[in-house]
Protein backbone atom coordinates (compact mmCIF):
# COMPACT_ATOMS: atom_id res chain seq x y z
CA UNK A 1 0.00 0.00 0.00
CA UNK A 2 1.04 3.57 -0.83
CA UNK A 3 0.01 6.46 1.14
CA UNK A 4 -0.23 8.77 3.99
CA UNK A 5 -3.15 7.53 6.69
CA UNK A 6 -4.03 9.64 9.58
CA UNK A 7 -5.60 7.53 12.80
CA UNK A 8 -7.86 8.76 15.66
CA UNK A 9 -8.60 6.47 18.70
CA UNK A 10 -7.71 7.35 22.39
CA UNK A 11 -6.70 3.40 22.75
CA UNK A 12 -2.76 3.42 22.81
CA UNK A 13 -2.90 -0.05 21.84
CA UNK A 14 -5.26 0.43 19.02
CA UNK A 15 -2.84 3.17 17.54
CA UNK A 16 0.21 1.39 18.20
CA UNK A 17 -1.13 -1.77 16.12
CA UNK A 18 -2.32 0.18 13.65
CA UNK A 19 0.77 2.04 13.04
CA UNK A 20 2.87 -0.88 12.95
CA UNK A 21 0.93 -2.94 10.71
CA UNK A 22 0.21 -0.01 8.56
CA UNK A 23 4.13 0.86 8.15
CA UNK A 24 5.02 -2.50 7.74
CA UNK A 25 2.61 -2.06 4.58
CA UNK A 26 4.45 0.54 3.08
CA UNK A 27 2.04 3.56 4.64
CA UNK A 28 2.96 6.54 5.96
CA UNK A 29 1.16 6.93 9.19
CA UNK A 30 0.20 9.42 11.81
CA UNK A 31 -1.50 8.91 15.29
CA UNK A 32 -3.28 10.89 17.58
CA UNK A 33 -6.13 10.35 20.71
CA UNK A 34 -7.08 13.62 19.70
CA UNK A 35 -9.78 14.46 17.02
CA UNK A 36 -8.59 17.97 17.89
CA UNK A 37 -5.34 17.47 16.14
CA UNK A 38 -7.04 14.81 13.53
CA UNK A 39 -9.08 17.68 12.03
CA UNK A 40 -5.73 20.05 12.00
CA UNK A 41 -3.93 17.80 10.20
CA UNK A 42 -6.77 17.69 7.55
CA UNK A 43 -7.35 21.07 7.51
CA UNK A 44 -3.44 21.01 6.95
CA UNK A 45 -3.97 18.88 3.60
CA UNK A 46 -2.64 15.42 5.45
CA UNK A 47 -3.55 12.21 4.55
CA UNK A 48 -4.89 10.00 2.14
CA UNK A 49 -7.21 8.00 4.26
CA UNK A 50 -8.42 8.25 8.02
CA UNK A 51 -9.20 6.02 10.89
CA UNK A 52 -11.25 7.30 13.77
CA UNK A 53 -13.12 6.27 16.40
CA UNK A 54 -16.32 7.83 17.60
CA UNK A 55 -16.31 8.61 20.90
CA UNK A 56 -13.29 10.18 22.26
CA UNK A 57 -12.46 12.60 24.83
CA UNK A 58 -12.53 15.75 22.48
CA UNK A 59 -15.39 14.84 20.63
CA UNK A 60 -17.15 12.10 18.44
CA UNK A 61 -15.92 11.48 15.27
CA UNK A 62 -18.64 10.84 13.50
CA UNK A 63 -19.90 13.95 14.02
CA UNK A 64 -16.89 15.37 12.44
CA UNK A 65 -17.81 13.61 8.88
CA UNK A 66 -19.46 16.41 7.42
CA UNK A 67 -16.33 19.07 8.23
CA UNK A 68 -13.87 16.48 6.72
CA UNK A 69 -16.34 16.21 4.04
CA UNK A 70 -16.53 20.16 3.47
CA UNK A 71 -12.59 20.42 4.15
CA UNK A 72 -11.38 17.58 1.99
CA UNK A 73 -13.77 16.68 -0.36
CA UNK A 74 -13.80 12.90 -1.55
CA UNK A 75 -11.08 11.88 1.64
CA UNK A 76 -12.15 8.33 2.84
CA UNK A 77 -12.68 7.90 6.13
CA UNK A 78 -13.14 4.86 7.90
CA UNK A 79 -14.93 4.74 11.24
CA UNK A 80 -14.16 1.88 13.67
CA UNK A 81 -16.26 2.01 17.10
CA UNK A 82 -16.79 -0.06 20.38
CA UNK A 83 -20.62 1.36 20.36
CA UNK A 84 -21.52 -1.85 18.50
CA UNK A 85 -25.35 -0.48 17.50
CA UNK A 86 -27.62 -0.71 14.45
CA UNK A 87 -27.53 3.24 14.81
CA UNK A 88 -23.67 3.66 15.17
CA UNK A 89 -23.87 2.25 11.38
CA UNK A 90 -26.56 4.18 10.34
CA UNK A 91 -24.87 7.32 11.63
CA UNK A 92 -21.63 6.82 9.81
CA UNK A 93 -23.43 5.35 6.45
CA UNK A 94 -25.74 8.53 6.41
CA UNK A 95 -22.45 10.82 7.44
CA UNK A 96 -20.98 9.44 4.31
CA UNK A 97 -18.31 7.50 6.21
CA UNK A 98 -16.15 5.45 3.20
CA UNK A 99 -16.39 2.42 5.74
CA UNK A 100 -17.25 0.87 9.30
CA UNK A 101 -15.74 -1.43 11.36
CA UNK A 102 -16.69 -2.72 15.10
CA UNK A 103 -14.08 -3.33 17.60
CA UNK A 104 -12.68 -5.78 18.01
CA UNK A 105 -12.03 -5.38 14.62
CA UNK A 106 -10.39 -7.96 12.29
CA UNK A 107 -6.94 -6.85 11.50
CA UNK A 108 -6.62 -8.54 8.18
CA UNK A 109 -9.82 -7.14 7.38
CA UNK A 110 -9.32 -3.66 8.36
CA UNK A 111 -6.00 -3.42 6.16
CA UNK A 112 -7.72 -4.71 2.99
CA UNK A 113 -10.60 -1.61 3.58
CA UNK A 114 -7.78 0.80 3.86
CA UNK A 115 -6.61 -0.59 0.69
CA UNK A 116 -9.60 -0.02 -0.63
CA UNK A 117 -10.01 3.80 0.65
CA UNK A 118 -6.47 4.50 -0.53
CA UNK A 119 -7.71 3.34 -4.19
CA UNK A 120 -10.71 5.02 -4.28
CA UNK A 121 -8.33 8.51 -3.09
CA UNK A 122 -5.95 7.46 -6.26
CA UNK A 123 -8.71 7.15 -8.30
CA UNK A 124 -10.71 10.32 -7.92
CA UNK A 125 -7.37 12.25 -7.37
CA UNK A 126 -6.96 11.13 -11.35
CA UNK A 127 -10.44 12.49 -12.19
CA UNK A 128 -12.39 9.46 -11.21
CA UNK A 129 -15.84 8.77 -9.96
CA UNK A 130 -15.93 9.04 -6.23
CA UNK A 131 -16.07 5.84 -4.79
CA UNK A 132 -19.61 4.87 -2.87
CA UNK A 133 -19.59 4.63 1.16
CA UNK A 134 -19.59 1.26 2.45
CA UNK A 135 -20.97 2.31 5.90
CA UNK A 136 -22.30 -0.59 8.00
CA UNK A 137 -23.93 -1.50 11.67
CA UNK A 138 -24.07 -3.53 13.91
CA UNK A 139 -27.52 -4.50 15.88
CA UNK A 140 -28.88 -3.60 19.22
CA UNK A 141 -32.37 -4.45 18.81
CA UNK A 142 -34.14 -5.64 16.74
CA UNK A 143 -30.68 -7.21 15.74
CA UNK A 144 -28.37 -8.86 18.33
CA UNK A 145 -24.98 -9.95 17.61
CA UNK A 146 -21.18 -8.85 17.27
CA UNK A 147 -19.91 -12.17 15.13
CA UNK A 148 -18.09 -11.26 11.96
CA UNK A 149 -21.09 -12.81 9.63
CA UNK A 150 -23.32 -10.49 11.76
CA UNK A 151 -21.12 -7.19 11.22
CA UNK A 152 -21.51 -8.05 7.18
CA UNK A 153 -25.13 -8.17 7.35
CA UNK A 154 -25.42 -5.06 9.14
CA UNK A 155 -23.02 -3.65 6.24
CA UNK A 156 -25.17 -4.58 3.94
CA UNK A 157 -28.20 -3.35 4.92
CA UNK A 158 -26.95 0.01 5.85
CA UNK A 159 -25.86 -0.18 1.85
CA UNK A 160 -29.02 -0.70 0.78
CA UNK A 161 -31.64 1.44 3.67
CA UNK A 162 -31.89 4.29 1.54
CA UNK A 163 -31.83 3.29 -1.94
CA UNK A 164 -35.32 1.94 -3.82
CA UNK A 165 -34.11 -1.47 -4.91
CA UNK A 166 -36.31 -4.38 -3.97
CA UNK A 167 -34.78 -7.02 -2.06
CA UNK A 168 -35.25 -10.77 -1.38
CA UNK A 169 -34.55 -11.79 2.38
CA UNK A 170 -33.61 -15.62 2.53
CA UNK A 171 -32.96 -17.50 6.05
CA UNK A 172 -33.52 -20.28 8.04
CA UNK A 173 -37.15 -20.08 9.88
CA UNK A 174 -36.63 -18.16 13.35
CA UNK A 175 -33.44 -15.98 12.13
CA UNK A 176 -35.29 -12.84 12.28
CA UNK A 177 -36.10 -12.18 8.51
CA UNK A 178 -39.19 -10.26 9.22
CA UNK A 179 -37.68 -8.25 11.55
CA UNK A 180 -34.85 -7.09 8.62
CA UNK A 181 -37.72 -6.37 6.50
CA UNK A 182 -39.34 -3.89 9.24
CA UNK A 183 -36.07 -2.72 10.03
CA UNK A 184 -35.19 -1.51 6.16
CA UNK A 185 -38.54 0.18 6.27
CA UNK A 186 -37.86 1.70 9.82
CA UNK A 187 -34.71 3.83 9.20
CA UNK A 188 -35.50 4.12 5.59
CA UNK A 189 -36.88 7.51 3.39
CA UNK A 190 -40.05 5.75 3.23
CA UNK A 191 -40.52 5.07 7.39
CA UNK A 192 -43.11 7.39 7.75
CA UNK A 193 -45.04 5.89 5.09
CA UNK A 194 -47.67 2.33 5.46
CA UNK A 195 -45.93 -0.84 5.98
CA UNK A 196 -47.43 -3.49 4.58
CA UNK A 197 -47.46 -7.37 5.00
CA UNK A 198 -48.85 -9.81 2.15
CA UNK A 199 -49.85 -13.28 2.39
CA UNK A 200 -50.68 -15.25 -0.49
CA UNK A 201 -54.23 -15.22 0.09
CA UNK A 202 -54.24 -11.59 0.26
CA UNK A 203 -53.52 -12.06 -3.35
CA UNK A 204 -55.85 -14.61 -4.31
CA UNK A 205 -58.50 -12.50 -5.55
CA UNK A 206 -58.37 -10.67 -8.60
CA UNK A 207 -58.61 -7.42 -7.24
CA UNK A 208 -55.94 -8.26 -4.16
CA UNK A 209 -52.75 -6.58 -5.83
CA UNK A 210 -54.85 -3.26 -6.52
CA UNK A 211 -55.92 -3.28 -2.42
CA UNK A 212 -52.16 -4.12 -1.49
CA UNK A 213 -51.35 -1.44 -3.29
CA UNK A 214 -54.13 1.02 -1.89
CA UNK A 215 -52.74 0.00 1.38
CA UNK A 216 -48.78 0.52 0.79
CA UNK A 217 -49.63 4.37 -0.56
CA UNK A 218 -46.16 4.39 -1.62
CA UNK A 219 -44.41 2.79 1.33
CA UNK A 220 -43.11 -0.88 1.93
CA UNK A 221 -44.93 -3.85 0.54
CA UNK A 222 -43.39 -7.08 2.17
CA UNK A 223 -44.08 -10.61 0.73
CA UNK A 224 -43.92 -13.18 3.42
CA UNK A 225 -42.20 -16.58 1.91
CA UNK A 226 -42.69 -15.56 -1.49
CA UNK A 227 -41.64 -18.95 -2.01
CA UNK A 228 -44.79 -20.71 -0.32
CA UNK A 229 -47.06 -18.57 -2.70
CA UNK A 230 -48.77 -20.44 -5.50
CA UNK A 231 -46.92 -19.94 -9.35
CA UNK A 232 -50.64 -18.03 -10.29
CA UNK A 233 -49.78 -15.74 -7.32
CA UNK A 234 -46.37 -14.82 -8.04
CA UNK A 235 -47.71 -14.00 -11.59
CA UNK A 236 -50.18 -11.60 -10.16
CA UNK A 237 -47.06 -10.01 -7.63
CA UNK A 238 -45.22 -9.87 -11.41
CA UNK A 239 -48.02 -7.79 -12.82
CA UNK A 240 -48.34 -5.44 -9.78
CA UNK A 241 -44.89 -4.41 -9.95
CA UNK A 242 -44.99 -3.78 -13.61
CA UNK A 243 -47.97 -1.83 -12.88
CA UNK A 244 -47.26 -0.04 -10.00
CA UNK A 245 -47.45 3.44 -11.13
CA UNK A 246 -45.21 6.59 -10.04
CA UNK A 247 -46.15 6.13 -6.40
CA UNK A 248 -44.38 2.54 -6.38
CA UNK A 249 -44.05 1.05 -2.90
CA UNK A 250 -40.63 -0.67 -1.94
CA UNK A 251 -41.32 -3.98 -2.39
CA UNK A 252 -39.34 -6.64 0.07
CA UNK A 253 -39.79 -10.60 -0.27
CA UNK A 254 -39.00 -12.87 2.55
CA UNK A 255 -37.92 -16.39 1.77
CA UNK A 256 -37.38 -19.95 3.63
CA UNK A 257 -33.96 -21.13 2.88
CA UNK A 258 -31.19 -19.37 0.95
CA UNK A 259 -31.63 -16.67 -1.35
CA UNK A 260 -29.37 -18.30 -4.68
CA UNK A 261 -31.31 -21.56 -4.55
CA UNK A 262 -34.83 -19.91 -4.73
CA UNK A 263 -34.45 -20.16 -8.43
CA UNK A 264 -32.53 -22.84 -8.91
CA UNK A 265 -35.00 -25.13 -6.91
CA UNK A 266 -38.13 -23.30 -8.29
CA UNK A 267 -39.07 -21.49 -5.24
CA UNK A 268 -39.29 -18.64 -7.41
CA UNK A 269 -40.58 -17.77 -10.80
CA UNK A 270 -38.02 -16.58 -12.76
CA UNK A 271 -40.01 -13.35 -13.98
CA UNK A 272 -40.54 -12.44 -10.49
CA UNK A 273 -37.13 -13.48 -9.04
CA UNK A 274 -35.63 -10.55 -11.41
CA UNK A 275 -38.10 -8.20 -10.43
CA UNK A 276 -37.40 -8.82 -6.59
CA UNK A 277 -34.13 -9.44 -6.16
CA UNK A 278 -32.68 -6.33 -6.52
CA UNK A 279 -30.80 -7.14 -3.75
CA UNK A 280 -30.22 -9.40 -1.85
CA UNK A 281 -29.30 -10.91 1.97
CA UNK A 282 -28.87 -14.56 3.81
CA UNK A 283 -29.16 -14.07 7.31
CA UNK A 284 -26.66 -16.41 8.88
CA UNK A 285 -28.68 -19.52 11.01
CA UNK A 286 -27.69 -19.64 14.43
CA UNK A 287 -25.21 -22.74 14.54
CA UNK A 288 -22.99 -19.71 12.37
CA UNK A 289 -22.68 -17.64 14.90
CA UNK A 290 -22.40 -19.41 17.98
CA UNK A 291 -20.49 -16.67 19.71
CA UNK A 292 -23.35 -14.52 19.31
CA UNK A 293 -25.22 -16.98 21.56
CA UNK A 294 -24.40 -15.34 25.60
CA UNK A 295 -25.52 -11.92 24.20
CA UNK A 296 -28.84 -13.12 22.57
CA UNK A 297 -28.86 -14.76 26.25
CA UNK A 298 -28.14 -11.76 28.22
CA UNK A 299 -30.43 -9.77 25.57
CA UNK A 300 -33.58 -11.97 26.57
CA UNK A 301 -32.99 -12.53 30.60
CA UNK A 302 -32.44 -8.29 30.19
CA UNK A 303 -36.12 -8.39 29.34
CA UNK A 304 -37.64 -10.23 31.74
CA UNK A 305 -35.97 -8.84 34.44
CA UNK A 306 -37.18 -5.06 32.98
CA UNK A 307 -40.71 -6.49 32.57
CA UNK A 308 -40.06 -7.92 36.43
CA UNK A 309 -39.96 -10.99 35.62
CA UNK A 310 -36.98 -12.73 36.25
CA UNK A 311 -33.52 -11.76 37.57
CA UNK A 312 -31.75 -14.72 36.55
CA UNK A 313 -28.98 -15.34 34.37
CA UNK A 314 -26.96 -18.18 32.64
CA UNK A 315 -24.43 -19.93 34.16
CA UNK A 316 -21.13 -20.13 32.08
CA UNK A 317 -21.36 -24.28 31.92
CA UNK A 318 -25.10 -23.53 30.70
CA UNK A 319 -23.79 -21.02 27.94
CA UNK A 320 -21.32 -24.17 27.01
CA UNK A 321 -24.09 -26.52 26.48
CA UNK A 322 -26.02 -24.31 24.83
CA UNK A 323 -23.32 -23.52 22.26
CA UNK A 324 -23.34 -26.57 21.54
CA UNK A 325 -26.77 -27.43 20.33
CA UNK A 326 -27.59 -26.82 16.90
CA UNK A 327 -30.84 -24.28 17.02
CA UNK A 328 -32.50 -26.17 14.22
CA UNK A 329 -34.96 -22.97 15.20
CA UNK A 330 -32.17 -20.67 15.05
CA UNK A 331 -33.15 -17.38 17.60
CA UNK A 332 -36.66 -17.77 17.56
CA UNK A 333 -36.01 -20.83 19.35
CA UNK A 334 -33.39 -19.79 21.86
CA UNK A 335 -35.51 -16.74 22.69
CA UNK A 336 -37.97 -19.14 23.94
CA UNK A 337 -36.47 -21.47 25.73
CA UNK A 338 -34.14 -18.83 27.37
CA UNK A 339 -37.70 -17.44 28.33
CA UNK A 340 -38.99 -20.36 29.89
CA UNK A 341 -35.82 -20.55 31.70
CA UNK A 342 -35.83 -17.32 33.04
CA UNK A 343 -39.75 -17.55 34.54
CA UNK A 344 -38.59 -21.53 35.75
CA UNK A 345 -34.76 -21.09 37.07
CA UNK A 346 -35.00 -21.67 41.00
CA UNK A 347 -31.42 -19.70 41.80
CA UNK A 348 -30.26 -16.45 40.09
CA UNK A 349 -27.87 -18.78 38.09
CA UNK A 350 -29.30 -20.83 35.53
CA UNK A 351 -27.76 -24.36 35.69
CA UNK A 352 -26.66 -26.92 33.28
CA UNK A 353 -28.96 -29.50 34.40
CA UNK A 354 -31.59 -27.07 34.11
CA UNK A 355 -30.96 -26.38 30.43
CA UNK A 356 -30.42 -30.22 29.52
CA UNK A 357 -33.31 -31.12 30.49
CA UNK A 358 -35.20 -27.84 28.31
CA UNK A 359 -32.79 -29.23 25.40
CA UNK A 360 -33.88 -32.55 25.84
CA UNK A 361 -37.21 -31.54 24.68
CA UNK A 362 -36.15 -30.09 21.01
CA UNK A 363 -35.69 -31.31 17.77
CA UNK A 364 -32.69 -33.71 16.96
CA UNK A 365 -30.21 -32.81 15.21
CA UNK A 366 -30.64 -34.53 12.17
CA UNK A 367 -34.47 -32.56 11.53
CA UNK A 368 -32.49 -29.42 10.57
CA UNK A 369 -32.65 -27.72 7.78
CA UNK A 370 -30.22 -27.28 5.01
CA UNK A 371 -29.03 -23.99 3.44
CA UNK A 372 -27.71 -24.09 0.29
CA UNK A 373 -23.66 -24.32 0.46
CA UNK A 374 -21.54 -26.50 2.84
CA UNK A 375 -20.51 -24.35 6.59
CA UNK A 376 -17.22 -25.61 6.44
CA UNK A 377 -16.22 -24.61 3.14
CA UNK A 378 -17.20 -20.72 3.59
CA UNK A 379 -15.49 -21.40 6.54
CA UNK A 380 -12.40 -22.40 5.04
CA UNK A 381 -12.15 -19.98 2.13
CA UNK A 382 -12.82 -16.36 4.55
CA UNK A 383 -9.76 -17.61 6.49
CA UNK A 384 -7.94 -18.33 3.19
CA UNK A 385 -8.75 -14.85 1.95
CA UNK A 386 -7.55 -13.45 5.53
CA UNK A 387 -4.77 -15.15 5.03
CA UNK A 388 -4.14 -13.60 1.31
CA UNK A 389 -4.89 -10.36 2.53
CA UNK A 390 -1.84 -10.61 4.96
CA UNK A 391 0.42 -10.32 2.34
CA UNK A 392 -0.93 -7.45 0.67
CA UNK A 393 0.62 -7.58 -3.17
CA UNK A 394 3.08 -11.29 -2.69
CA UNK A 395 2.15 -14.71 -2.64
CA UNK A 396 1.98 -16.68 0.65
CA UNK A 397 4.99 -19.04 0.81
CA UNK A 398 4.78 -22.41 -1.29
CA UNK A 399 3.31 -25.29 0.45
CA UNK A 400 -0.01 -23.83 1.03
CA UNK A 401 -2.02 -27.02 0.60
CA UNK A 402 -0.14 -28.83 2.71
CA UNK A 403 -0.67 -26.56 5.11
CA UNK A 404 -4.24 -25.78 5.14
CA UNK A 405 -4.96 -29.96 5.01
CA UNK A 406 -2.85 -30.14 8.12
CA UNK A 407 -5.03 -27.59 9.67
CA UNK A 408 -8.30 -28.85 8.77
CA UNK A 409 -6.97 -32.49 9.33
CA UNK A 410 -5.09 -32.33 12.69
CA UNK A 411 -8.86 -31.02 14.52
CA UNK A 412 -10.83 -33.28 12.92
CA UNK A 413 -8.96 -36.52 13.90
CA UNK A 414 -8.32 -35.05 17.62
CA UNK A 415 -12.19 -34.12 18.27
CA UNK A 416 -12.76 -37.26 16.40
CA UNK A 417 -10.73 -39.54 19.11
CA UNK A 418 -12.46 -37.93 21.91
CA UNK A 419 -15.97 -38.67 20.34
CA UNK A 420 -14.38 -42.29 20.77
CA UNK A 421 -12.93 -41.96 23.50
CA UNK A 422 -9.19 -42.32 22.66
CA UNK A 423 -10.42 -45.75 20.93
CA UNK A 424 -8.50 -45.49 17.73
CA UNK A 425 -10.33 -48.66 15.47
CA UNK A 426 -13.51 -46.71 16.67
CA UNK A 427 -12.18 -43.59 15.71
CA UNK A 428 -10.65 -45.03 12.33
CA UNK A 429 -14.17 -46.70 11.15
CA UNK A 430 -15.87 -43.13 12.16
CA UNK A 431 -13.81 -41.15 9.83
CA UNK A 432 -13.82 -44.08 7.04
CA UNK A 433 -10.51 -44.67 7.02
CA UNK A 434 -7.64 -47.40 7.48
CA UNK A 435 -6.43 -47.99 11.29
CA UNK A 436 -3.05 -48.06 9.89
CA UNK A 437 -3.40 -44.98 8.40
CA UNK A 438 -4.68 -43.27 11.24
CA UNK A 439 -1.65 -44.46 13.37
CA UNK A 440 0.28 -42.58 10.58
CA UNK A 441 -1.41 -39.55 10.80
CA UNK A 442 -1.46 -39.40 14.65
CA UNK A 443 2.31 -39.54 13.98
CA UNK A 444 2.92 -37.50 11.36
CA UNK A 445 0.74 -34.39 12.96
CA UNK A 446 1.86 -35.32 16.57
CA UNK A 447 -1.44 -35.72 18.07
CA UNK A 448 -1.69 -37.01 21.98
CA UNK A 449 -4.08 -40.00 21.98
CA UNK A 450 -5.48 -40.53 26.12
CA UNK A 451 -7.49 -43.47 26.23
CA UNK A 452 -10.88 -43.11 28.76
CA UNK A 453 -13.98 -44.69 29.17
CA UNK A 454 -16.63 -42.78 26.81
CA UNK A 455 -19.59 -42.23 29.04
CA UNK A 456 -22.05 -41.44 26.07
Amino acid sequence: MDGTVLIADDDRTIRTVLTQALTRAGCNVHATSSLTTLMRWISEGKGDTVITDVMMPDGNGIEMLPKIAQDRPGLPVIVISAQNTIMTAIQANEAKAFDYLPKPFDLPDLMTRVGKALQSRRTLSRGGAEQGSDGAGDGALPLVGTTPIMQELYRTIARIMNSDLPILVGGESGTGKSLIAKLLHNFSDRRNLPFVSVGADDLTDLDGPAKVLARAKGGTIVFEEIGDFPPNVQARIVTMIDNSGAHAPRVIGTLQGDVPSALSDGLVRDDLYYRIAGATIDVPSLRERVEDIALLADHFLAKLDRDGASTSRLSDDALDLMRKYVWPGNVRQLENIVRRLGLTAQETRISKVEVEAALRMQPEADKLPHRGGEKLSADVERHLRRYFDLHGGDLPPPGLHARVLREVEAPMIEIALDATGGNQAKCADLLGINRNTLRKKINELDIKVTRRRKLM
